[in-house]
């Protein structure tokens, strides 16, 4: 049974997530004693929330797809808590690690380029497993509760985005040092999570006292905006990427991730568009004639790439790919298609988009469901691995602080 490495390694070893270049030369991830980080809790990386958000869009999903499906109510809300209680358990592995293991953490963000852009995983599950909690929660914990819990951890989630889709950048031109045609599709990663935060609040937006009303509007559109144009400076560079270098197969999952910008920018205008009719009224009409315009154009490239996304992956499992956390982008991306078309059918009453959203909606059940299996299975080796006794243990240095 594979392990689940836990956190993106250079080398496609099988089951290792998401990597392109290697740490500088001599460098070893280290716990708080200056020893080696051995595998397990020591090298959890922020993929792993990758499958937080890859949950909460199931349920998120459920709710957004505009056609009768019995149960789907009940289903999205154990979903809902499922996300729920895998943003517990990563938080709280992650915050265990930051106390054991700070040397880890740190040379996660500084010194691993390759993990470092997973640091847009956190705050896109906050902000997913918020807006799940609005729209697939609130049955289970009242309308008032949900919004107060939902604006939490939008307000944390937004942030935190903002933090990262400045910070990674910063680090890639100051500090990293990864060759273009090493780029691949999580580089992406980043720049995404405002076009997240953009989404997630605009559902927020008749929620609020009037006053705040514009507000968010208007920071959601300004977050629409960051995240658009930086996935803009980052997509050629990926593309080029794909085409001058090689990707590794474990990577090739990855290819799903550009459909991630693609369908939460069209989500994310549909919902601007819609929010504007209790924050800005005048802006309601244009708002909705220009997300509709923008979500067709955009839906029908994210299809387009679909056909060599899925066709890689198809040739990739013919060779044997192993099961890692990439998997794992199987699920989001679509996701955000589901609702995007969703947005497209709500405002256009065009039949077609809610079929499209339904059948995207049954893509990604499967891939949800092949990758959970494949996690939990996996699971269990991969903590046995982690509890392992470490082999240089008893030769490891004086406890050393890290600075």
């Amino acid at each position: 049974m594979p392990t689940l490495t836990t956190a993106p390694h250079p080398a496609p070893a099988p089951a290792a997530p998401p990597a392109a270049p290697a740490p500088p030369a001599g460098h070893r991830s280290t716990d708080r004693t200056g020893a080696p980080a051995r595998p397990g809790l020591g090298r959890l990386g922020p993929n792993w929330y990758a499958a937080v958000m890859g949950t909460a869009i199931v349920a998120t999903g459920a709710t957004a797809v505009p056609v009768g499906l019995p149960g789907r109510t009940g289903f999205a809300a154990v979903v809902w808590l499922v996300a729920v209680a895998a943003l517990a358990a990563v938080a709280a592995a992650r915050a265990v690690q930051l106390v054991r293991h700070p040397g880890a953490v740190r040379a996660q963000l500084l010194d691993e380029p390759a993990t470092a852009v997973f640091q847009g995983c956190p705050p896109m599950a906050l902000l997913a497993v918020g807006h799940a909690t609005l729209v697939a929660g609130a049955p289970v914990l009242g309308t008032r509760a949900a919004v107060t819990a939902d604006l939490v951890l939008w307000c944390a989630g937004a942030l935190y985005a903002v933090a990262v889709a400045a910070g990674v950048p910063y680090l890639m031109i100051t500090r990293h040092r990864i060759p273009a045609r090493e780029a691949n599709p999580t580089w992406l990663l980043p720049a995404v999570a405002p076009l997240v935060a953009a989404s997630a609040g605009s559902a927020l937006v008749p929620h609020l006292p009037e006053p705040w009303r514009p507000v968010l509007l208007y920071a959601g559109c300004g977050l629409f905006g960051a995240g658009l144009f930086g996935v803009a400076l980052v997509l050629p560079v990926v593309f080029a990427g794909l085409v001058h270098g090689r990707l590794a197969p474990v990577l090739t999952p990855s290819l799903f991730l550009v459909l991630g910008p693609l369908g939460q920018s069209t989500t994310a205008a549909g919902g601007l568009a819609d929010a504007a009719r209790t924050a800005a009224p005048a802006l309601a009409g244009p708002g909705r004639a220009l997300s509709v315009l923008y979500g067709v154009a955009v839906l029908g490239f994210a299809l387009l790439w679909l056909v060599p996304a899925v066709a890689a992956n198809v040739r990739a499992l013919r060779s044997k790919m192993p099961f890692a956390m990439t998997w794992w982008a199987f699920t989001f991306p679509v996701g955000t298609l589901v609702t995007g078309a969703a947005a497209l059918a709500r405002h256009t009453g065009f039949g077609g988009f809610a079929g499209l959203s339904a059948a995207l909606y049954a893509l990604l059940l499967a891939a949800w469901a092949v990758a959970a299996v494949r996690t939990a299975a996996a699971l269990p080796a991969t903590l046995r691995a982690g509890a392992a006794p470490r082999p240089e243990a008893a030769d490891a240095p004086e406890p050393v602080r890290n600075p």
